[in-house]
């Protein structure tokens, strides 16, 4: 089977049910709710950095942005490979919010990882501010989570592609 046959099986599959993608904008949704209820709760709980709390309010939100803008019928390229200019429309909002997104990300990764480790105690006197410990770990580990699910995938689509290159040097005779 050549690379291109394999490329044509694959955009061939049907797309996944309905109650499978309900199932996984639920799941993907969870992250963004708790970033939300936790820089609401402690939106004044880390004067060493008091961007914390706002970056994950404003990433949350987004997050579902993104998420609901996913759902929107839109965002789907018609099956006849038309574009009409609400899906030009959509595409270019996406992009946009999807960079926003980013960079944010990016301001974030600055507050969060600048001030490892803070100090955790509030009734300290020294001059060093303290940061909330929950607000500050699940910061932390939400950014630390994005990482290591970016890093599963570049291993998981290099192995993908390693495999598609093996499967498609494995038959010399379907180049045809």
């Amino acid at each position: 089977m050549s690379n291109t046959a394999l490329i044509r099986r694959i955009r061939s599959q049907p797309p996944p049910s309905t109650p499978i993608l309900a199932c996984s904008k639920f799941f993907f949704s969870i992250i963004p709710f708790a970033q939300i209820a936790m820089g609401a709760v402690y939106l004044d709980d880390c004067p060493r950095q008091r961007y914390i709390p706002i970056y994950l309010i404003v990433a949350g939100v987004f997050g579902l942005v993104l998420s609901v803008l996913s759902c929107l019928p839109c965002a789907r390229t018609p099956e006849d490979g038309t574009v009409n200019p609400l899906t030009r429309i959509c595409t270019a909002w996406n992009s946009l919010t999807s960079f926003f997104f980013f960079c944010w990300f990016i301001a974030g990764n600055v507050w969060i990882y600048s001030i490892y480790e803070p100090n955790y105690d509030r009734n300290t006197t020294n001059v060093d501010p303290y940061c909330d410990r929950n607000l500050y770990l699940f910061a932390f580990w939400t950014t630390t989570f994005v990482y290591i699910l970016l890093a599963l995938f570049v291993v998981g689509g290099c192995c993908a592609c390693f495999c598609a290159f093996l499967c498609g040097r494995a038959d010399p005779d379907d180049d045809v």
